[in-house]
């Protein structure tokens, strides 16, 4: 069971992250050229596998019980800022992620962006492509190393970052466009409402909470999330549309 929600909320939590990354290198390689923007991945990629390198044996050191208790905490404060930011939206009082706006936005700035060619490559593309990937790729290997390494099982983890890559690329290479089409805001609902909960979960045991059940009180903790952010949106909702009623009756008058 836990392996299962395991799976899905990395899944789920690095697509997230790589379509934005995508969104940036779409944009820049098709207004400024390929060789320097790929240069940039390229670079990116192996410095984040310095730091997965560098961060998986530091974790594993770490007593479990304050692994789950510190993990449990980092989870909250992301599910948390996720959650609040997609209730938000939801509610209407957050505009609602557009990845077709800022892949117009990043082509803008592309062309904008003076040429300036270091080592035979153009920096603008290789620099934006570069910090795209890689703080965009920190996030999932911060996903991969702390719930791989909690549950004593990396290699799950990391085929849960290399399924959504393969899917992410598969479906960024077949369109050549911004994923706009994927339902972003809702998968950061369920992903934030998975992170909270592994947040709760995790950091219950870290602190000697004996859960009913064990494993299978994961389930009755997602469901305790989302019924509370369901009814948070429908309160942010209210809230919001009694907003506008007040300031549109202002404008009125």
């Amino acid at each position: 069971m836990r392996d299962v929600f395991l799976f899905i909320a990395g899944f789920l939590a690095c697509s997230v992250e790589m379509v934005e990354a995508l969104t940036i290198v779409l944009a820049v390689g098709v207004t400024r050229g390929w060789r320097s923007t790929v240069i940039g991945v390229g670079v990116a990629t192996v410095a984040l596998a310095a730091v997965i390198a560098a961060l998986g044996p530091a974790l594993t050191a770490i007593p479990i019980d304050a692994l789950r208790a510190v993990v449990g905490g980092l989870l909250l404060i992301f599910g948390l800022q996720w959650l609040r930011k997609a209730i938000l939206r939801a509610g209407g009082a957050k505009a609602m992620h557009d990845e077709d706006a800022i892949y117009n936005e990043e082509v803008l700035a592309a062309r904008a962006a003076r040429s300036e060619v270091h080592a035979g490559l153009d920096w603008y593309s290789f620099t934006v492509a570069f910090k795209g990937v890689f703080l965009e790729g920190l996030e999932v290997a911060f996903i991969v190393v702390t719930f791989g390494s909690n549950q004593h099982n990396v290699a799950l983890a990391a085929l849960s970052a290399v399924a959504a890559l393969v899917v992410v690329l598969a479906v960024g290479l077949l369109v050549h466009a911004p994923l706009s089409r994927v339902p972003e805001n809702t998968m950061k609902f369920a992903v934030g409402a998975m992170l909270t909960t592994f947040g709760i979960f995790w950091g219950g045991e870290g602190a000697g909470v004996a859960w009913p059940g064990n494993d299978a009180a994961i389930p009755a903790v997602l469901v305790f999330v989302i019924g509370l952010s369901v009814a948070l949106v429908a309160v942010v909702r209210r809230r919001h549309a009694a907003t506008s009623q007040v300031s549109g009756g202002m404008a009125v008058r």
